[in-house]
């Protein structure tokens, strides 16, 4: 049987395990966190989930209506607002320099999102409603590689 000096040590090191993983979780979740505080729905998310129910996204009639035309030298989208839901009313590529939309998803939903391409390059945005305002959520660049390797 072991002694009582080597259960003691035992314990010892589990506590230190222990520790050192609860204090790694809560400073991994800090890091995460942060990055993501910068980005992304802001505000009551119970009540915004409340109102988003999975599968739908029917705006409450007394919210209100907020419009918000966003541009860029790839094109530019118009989007809408009534309270957490967001819509797309209009996507105009830049023609000219050689832009087109691929796809976009006009809504009601949580976010939106639309792709824009020309040639081997592509940006995709999405958007969603923050405090009842039209927000870019992300904006990707992407350059598709030469196919010469």
């Amino acid at each position: 049987m072991a002694s009582r000096r080597t259960l003691t040590r035992y314990a010892a090191a589990w506590l230190v395990a222990t520790s050192a993983a609860v204090a790694t979780g809560v400073l991994a979740v800090g890091l995460v966190g942060g990055q993501l505080r910068d980005r992304g729905p802001l505000g009551n998310e119970v009540a915004r989930q409340a109102e988003l129910a999975e599968g739908s996204a029917v705006p409450r009639a007394d919210a209100e209506v907020v419009t918000e035309r966003f541009a860029w030298d790839f094109g530019s989208v118009e989007a809408v607002c009534q309270g957490a839901v967001a819509s797309i009313s209009d996507v105009a590529p830049a023609r000219a320099a050689g832009w087109r939309t691929v796809s976009y998803e006009p809504g009601p939903d949580d976010d939106v999102d639309v792709v824009f391409s020309s040639g081997a390059r592509s940006v995709d945005l999405e958007l969603f409603c923050n405090r009842g305002r039209p927000t870019v959520a992300e904006l990707e660049r992407n350059t598709l590689p030469d196919g010469d390797d």
